[in-house]
């Protein structure tokens, strides 16, 4: 009987602590009056659990030729090749902070990305509930010699 009252008590704090979080938009919070709350200025939220995506003006592809035009190759591997992965904030005036490189392919790429975000000009932000938020952006950039 202990082993069986032992084996619920386990299924059921398994059951309570093992919720997964959900990437989905949290709903609204509203005041007394029903008004919606705005989001806080300071939370940073996922690209898919907001309702308009951030973007660079003019699109990926204005994006991707803007990274092509100022992306300078390293002269140390002629036949370099791969993918460089890289995430940052779009913030509420559109410039780009906390950029970070996840995967990179080595002789500098990695650091050659981030100068070339760091150059790039603002972006339209990311809004949720008609509020513009800070919104955690991925990257993958193509490097091809």
């Amino acid at each position: 009987m202990k082993k069986l009252l032992i084996l619920v008590l386990i299924v059921f704090t398994q059951s309570v602590f093992s919720q997964k979080e959900s990437r989905r938009a949290p709903e609204p919070q509203k005041d007394l009056n029903g008004n919606i709350i705005p989001p806080n200025e300071i939370d940073i939220y996922y690209s898919s659990a907001i309702d308009v995506k951030p973007e660079f003006p003019g699109g990926i592809q204005k994006l991707y030729q803007f990274i092509d035009e100022n992306y300078k190759k390293p002269n140390k591997k002629p036949t370099l090749q791969g993918k460089v992965f890289a995430t940052f904030i779009v913030e509420i005036n559109g410039s780009l902070s906390d950029i970070k490189i996840l995967r990179d392919i080595g002789h500098g790429t990695g650091e050659e990305v981030v100068r070339v975000l760091k150059l790039s000009p603002r972006w339209n932000p990311g809004k949720l509930y008609g509020k513009e938020v800070r919104t955690l952006y991925s990257l993958v950039v193509p490097v091809q010699q």
